[in-house]
């Protein structure tokens, strides 16, 4: 074979997937290989000094290939390509389908943590340590830029899904409350520049509060911070404030077994919070629905996904929600979770009801059917009345 020349693997890979209406090169082949995407033929030694051959071509590198060329396009980054391909890997194989190999997980880690370089948390960060010790004009600068970046990004916000079924059932208006004041985050921003001691107790239990993490308020927070303060309570480590800003060192220090766990507790999370969020479009209820909603409610975590848990399939939301993912405690709800179901696994088997998940399916239609009737006759209603 000529230097240079494709092998008659490649050649192979190439004709294999020209069959599928795949359309890939050698020179493509081998660029993803250099690139550390694709993987080599495993090839069988011949004998001392006789060198080696490739007998057959490996499946996985012709699935490798298939799956690179779904996702790589001219002109776009390869990491998003990678993460679109960890996230296919993940789903189940539809029945007679290949199931798609797992990319390279160096490449999985190196996608994230170039996503989450370009988040909002990341540049906050990185204000916050170039504020520290540079001076009073350096820390005014800091609150400015960091609650313009905070004011950016609003949170739009969690409606109860119950107040909202209850609400559209009743024919009232659905009151969706506004979302936390975030812009008191700013102060945590500057505490982890700055420290602690400098932003004081009463500007941090607000900026705690706008988190609503398990229903604790910012008037609680000030009540520990000040117990805290007064020498009545342990004292805090505020060490703690910068290591759980870190939104890099996770996601690199994360094994390839933890990077896998996090796709799998991001996949169960996102079912779990659609099941949540879908009682509000009247999705008939069952015990086993009742009882997941009520195990999140315990945790106080609604709140929580709805603001961690996108449901787009982005690859920029996906590599964020695998970062948030390695966190122990979306790890520990997804388990628990996960024992609810097993405990009571009849998601869709409404009580009575023999036919499950197709008698399910037809109750919601004809609900949503009947709720839309409703809705265009008060529609009409209204336009009838006098001005």
């Amino acid at each position: 074979m000529a230097r240079g020349a494709p092998s008659p693997a490649d050649l192979q890979v190439v004709r294999e997937l020209a069959a599928r209406g795949v359309v890939v090169t050698a020179s493509q082949l081998e660029s993803w290989r250099r690139a550390g995407l694709l993987p080599r033929h495993r090839r069988r030694g011949l004998g001392r000094g006789r060198g080696s051959v490739v007998d057959v071509v490996d499946p996985v590198v012709v699935e490798s290939a298939a799956v690179l060329a779904r996702h790589l396009r001219q002109g776009r980054d390869r990491r998003l390509a990678v993460l679109e391909w960890f996230a296919e890997a993940g789903m189940a194989a539809q029945p007679g389908a290949v199931q798609v190999p797992e990319p390279p997980l160096a490449a999985v880690r190196e996608a994230v943590v170039w996503v989450m370089r370009g988040t909002v948390s990341h540049r906050l960060l990185e204000l916050a340590r170039g504020a520290a010790g540079a001076g009073e004009e350096a820390a005014d600068a800091l609150y400015e830029v960091a609650g313009r970046l905070i004011a950016a990004r609003p949170y739009r916000g969690s409606a109860d899904p119950a107040l909202v079924r209850a609400a559209l059932e009743a024919d009232e208006d659905v009151d969706v409350p506004d979302g936390p004041d975030f812009k008191e985050v700013v102060h945590l921003v500057a505490a982890i520049g700055l420290g602690a001691q400098e932003v004081g107790g009463d500007a941090l239990a607000e900026a705690f509060g706008a988190f609503a993490l398990f229903g604790v308020t910012a008037e609680d927070w000030a009540q520990m911070l000040g117990a805290v303060e007064r020498g009545e309570s342990p004292p805090v480590d505020w060490d703690l404030l910068q290591q759980r800003a870190d939104v890099l060192g996770p996601v690199q220090r994360a094994s390839d077994e933890q990077l896998l766990r996090a796709r799998t507790v991001l996949g169960g999370l996102r079912m779990f919070y659609g099941l949540y969020a879908m009682h509000a479009l009247f999705m008939p209820d069952t015990p086993a629905l009742a009882a997941l909603r009520a195990k999140i409610d315990e945790w106080g975590m609604f709140p929580v996904l709805d603001h961690v848990i996108a449901l787009s399939l982005s690859p920029t939301y996906f590599a964020q929600g695998l970062a948030v993912c390695l966190e122990p405690l979306f790890d520990g709800l997804y388990e628990t979770l996960m024992e609810q179901l097993t405990a009571e696994p009849g998601l869709f088997q409404l009580p009575g009801e023999e036919t499950g998940a197709a008698g399910f399916m037809e109750t919601w239609i004809r609900v949503l059917r009947e709720q839309t009737a409703r809705a265009r006759k008060r529609a009409d209603e209204s336009c009838e009345e006098p001005l």
